[in-house]
């Protein structure tokens, strides 16, 4: 008996464990990946399958394989977790123009993503916003300026997105013939692009042109050239099915079409919503919509639904063999990361903490800022500005606000260099006067009462912390803090023993009103927070989500005191808290302009900021709703201002910060220079002093159409490109795609193609000299757009190629650029496909997308 017994646990062992090194096979290096997946595939329990399909994977003890979390961001730099360097937002990297210089960066990106991971491998952080896997770049079509997620892609043009998006693939996912860098993720799949209030709900209808010419062609791009290792379905559903649940989007064109093998995840919260009241409604529980889900090919979940799986496996509503085809694609994702191996195995894991912010990368946050700025306007020649002026004014919401700057989706650099700074730093004998003048939407300004709460004595608050998040049991912390102000980072950082995620806190102190009228509450979050106001809830949101900022309006008698208590508690990352008690007061504006009409030059610095337009957000206030915009008009008091400041006489220069079109059709005509610095990053103070006094002179491009007002735009549900963007547009709009002014000037000369007649399947090539006939050196960003009368139904013009060149003054360079085949294809409805008909085609070449700057080459194909 003792024989047989020990006979067995032989057997066990063996195929338990590799002959080579007595661990399992699966840790085995030597062995193919797939050999590894299989061996461990066929360990995990049903329940431990279904745990490795959401995006927070418990650890499974039993196999020392510890916890991991997909959830990841790195839209411009590695973000919600602590220190990183901030470039600019993505649509100011768009506006760029240079595909090179964007996978330049995102290799340094990548490197501080490994730097922070390996670290956080290390001391045996796992939690969300530390793995590899980086749900980046959004590669949505921003078809409409009304929608504020705009500002994280990259415009309104399929080729550009493209382009821009590839570069970031690479980038990020490296070039290491064994493992990946990190992952990238093309998201949102697919015909998604606001707006935000009903994305739960939505069912987005398009023609088949306008998806598999305007919706498509940037995720094919992903996928077929940049080997793109994820892609994350969108909320909406199209043509009546979800997008994380279509058979057309994910089995039709991704899996079949294209034969995309890896990973396929939710957006946050997706699966909930093809079941939940109020949202699709296509599936009656979370067991049926999470069978659905996989079976159509979507491997991973951001959310909870799928652990509904078990009960859907033990209904036999699916096949444990089913879920299997996701997990070996998960787990293959997982090895090629070389989350399996010895770091010493893994080349990346050589790059050293120190890249982290390091000088080389903020000197190219500092390079992508400046090349991201688009001059817009320079009339009789005002700009740039000369350095020996004496006074200069700087006025407006965003001239020393550095979170502005880092936009949404971002990391916390250790320094911001905002646009007040800049101008301080380029001109420290000058006397700078700066007033705020006016806030984004209103001429109020909030007075800070601060030093109105106490507690225990002392101004501020009493505070607890816990180490869960429910806020029970013994706080592992207890003291006092001045004020409520915590930014980024785990909670480590708000106080000694608090850990660094899944904690509580909270904060309890004595308000005595200094006012009879209205006092404002306000916090800002990331991910819960409860107010009471004398012991009543007057706030509660209650779970881990994106940052949010609430205000609650206290009606207040002078001299009353009022006992404020916040509660918070923060899940997986982020670790976000601000609060304030604050008055508004109404800013004079003829205290402003008494102190800078005297200013030898006015810098207005103003435009929206993330705080207005982003995902979802709880906002509804004249031309904001929930995180979208209801017109493309400069909000009214800033208008009001900057017709104040114009008054004066004074030179006014209007520098623009912003993800998204704004018509600026006063400001046109009457302001003597506007420059667009977007969300510039942590330099984009820098960058715009820069291009302000002439030490750089400025060659961004307009990556999306700048319309007069929305009257020039069909109605924002309609997904339908007809009068959309400057390829189906026929108005003129206020400053055209690919639009942007330099110190100096360009001339296109010698155009010719290497062959006039080419094949359906060859290549042409255009080459042109450009002479920089003007007296300063600069850089012009040739565009090439086709025109296709073979294809009556398509666009009016599409861009084809670009090329970002450095030209010296009084020289001239030659350019030459290749257009393959597919920069003829046109569409053909009936076989659903692209196609190169014979005929002759405009080549169109110049600065910009507008006709009269472009100038025309015909070539014909056989």
């Amino acid at each position: 008996m003792k024989k047989i017994i020990l006979y067995a646990l032989c057997i066990c062992f063996i195929t338990a464990c590799n002959d080579e090194t007595g661990e399992y096979a699966f840790r085995n290096p030597k062995l193919s990946t797939e050999k590894r997946v299989n061996d461990l595939l066929k360990r995990l329990t049903l329940e431990e399958k279904v745990g490795q399909m959401m995006n927070s994977t418990p650890a499974i003890e039993r196999l020392g394989i510890p916890p991991y979390d997909w959830w990841n961001e790195a839209l411009h730099g590695v973000a919600r977790a602590g220190r990183a360097t901030v470039f600019p937002q993505a649509i100011g990297m768009a506006a760029t123009f240079d595909d090179e210089a964007l996978l330049k960066t995102f290799s340094m990106v990548s490197d501080e993503a490994r730097a922070k991971y390996h670290r956080y491998q290390a001391n045996k952080e796992y939690h969300i916003y530390k793995g590899l896997s980086f749900w980046t770049p959004n590669i949505n079509i921003f078809r409409d300026p009304r929608w504020g997620r705009g500002m994280e892609t990259y415009g309104e043009d399929p080729y550009l997105t493209g382009r821009m998006g590839v570069a970031v693939v690479k980038g990020l996912q490296g070039d290491d013939p064994k493992y990946f860098k990190s992952h990238a993720c093309g998201k949102h799949y697919a015909v998604h692009s606001g707006p935000e209030w009903n994305r739960h709900e939505y069912d987005a209808r398009v023609s088949k042109r306008d998806l598999w010419t305007t919706y498509l062609p940037a995720f094919e791009d992903l996928v077929r050239e940049g080997n793109v290792q994820e892609i994350m379905c969108a909320y909406n559903r199209y043509e009546g099915k979800p997008c994380c649940g279509s058979d057309k989007l994910l089995i039709d064109v991704l899996r079949n079409r294209w034969n995309y093998k890896a990973i396929i995840l939710t957006d946050c919260g997706a699966i909930d919503d093809f079941w939940v009241k109020g949202r699709h409604q296509t599936h009656k529980d979370a067991a049926a919509a999470s069978a659905d889900a996989v079976r159509h090919g979507t491997d991973l979940e951001c959310g909870g639904s799928y652990k509904a799986l078990l009960e859907a496996v033990k209904s036999g509503q699916i096949k444990e063999s089913e879920l299997d085809v996701s997990l070996r694609r998960l787990l293959r994702g997982r090895f090629e990361l070389g989350m399996f191996d010895p770091d010493e195995m893994v080349p990346y894991s050589k790059i050293p903490y120190s890249v982290v912010e390091s000088k080389e990368h903020v000197a190219q946050a500092l390079e992508m800022a400046r090349k991201s700025i688009v001059m817009l306007k320079n009339s009789n020649n005002t700009l740039p500005l000369s350095k020996d002026i004496k006074k200069i004014a700087v006025v407006g919401p965003n001239a020393a606000d550095s979170v502005m700057l880092w936009a949404n989706y971002n990391g916390f650099p250790s320094k911001t260099v905002t646009i007040l700074d800049g101008i301080k730093n380029k001109l420290p004998n000058a006397e700078i006067i700066y007033e705020l003048g006016c806030n984004h939407t209103d001429d109020q300004i909030l007075i800070n009462l601060g030093n109105h709460v106490s507690a225990s004595g002392k101004q501020g608050f009493d505070v607890e912390f816990f180490n869960n998040v429910k806020l029970e049991g013994t706080p592992v912390y207890k003291g006092h803090t001045a004020s409520i102000d915590y930014e980024g980072g785990g909670g480590t950082h708000f106080a000694q023993n608090v850990p660094e995620t899944d904690f509580s806190g909270r904060f309890i102190g004595e308000l005595t009103s200094p006012i009879t009228g209205d006092i404002i509450l306000t916090g800002t979050f990331d991910d819960g927070y409860r107010l009471y106001v004398d012991d009543q809830q007057v706030y509660d949101y209650w779970r881990e989500t994106s940052t949010r900022t609430h205000n609650h309006v206290l009606k207040a008698t002078k001299g009353k005191k009022y006992k404020i208590k916040v509660e918070y508690y923060q899940g997986k990352g982020g670790a976000t808290l601000h609060f304030s008690v604050g008055m508004k007061e109404e800013l004079r504006t003829d205290k402003v302009i008494a102190r800078v009409k005297n200013a030898d030059v006015i810098l207005f610095v103003g435009g929206i900021s993330p705080r207005l337009e982003g995902e979802e957000m709880n906002i509804t206030i004249d031309g904001f709703k929930g995180g979208d915009r209801t017109h493309v008009e400069i909000p009214a008091v800033q208008r009001k201002y900057v017709q104040a400041l114009k008054a004066t006489g004074k030179p006014v220069i209007y520098i623009l910060c912003t993800g998204s079109a704004i018509a600026l059709n006063w400001e046109n005509d009457n302001l003597d220079a506007i420059l667009n610095a977007w969300y510039g990053g942590q330099e984009a103070g820098t960058a715009v002093a820069d291009v302000l006094f002439g030490d750089y002179n400025p060659a961004g491009r307009l990556p999306v159409t700048f319309y007069k007002s929305v009257e020039q735009l069909p109605d924002f549900l309609d997904y339908g490109m007809k009068g959309r963007t400057y390829r189906y547009m026929t108005e003129k709009p206020l400053y055209p795609f690919g639009y942007g002014l330099s110190y100096t000037t360009f001339e296109y000369r010698n155009a010719k193609l290497l062959k006039t007649k080419i094949g359906k399947s060859e290549t042409a090539v255009i080459s042109f000299d450009i002479a920089n006939t003007g007296k300063v050196d600069g850089d012009e960003v040739a565009q090439i757009y086709i025109k296709n009368p073979n294809d009556p139904e398509g666009p009016i013009k599409a861009l084809k190629a670009f090329k970002r060149v450095n030209v010296k003054a009084g020289a001239s360079k030659q350019v030459s650029i290749e257009l393959p085949a597919k920069s003829f294809w046109s569409f053909d409805d009936a076989k659903e496909s692209m196609e190169v008909r014979a005929g002759k085609y405009q080549i169109l070449y110049g600065g910009s997308s507008d006709d009269s700057s472009l100038q025309s080459i015909e070539l014909s194909i056989e």
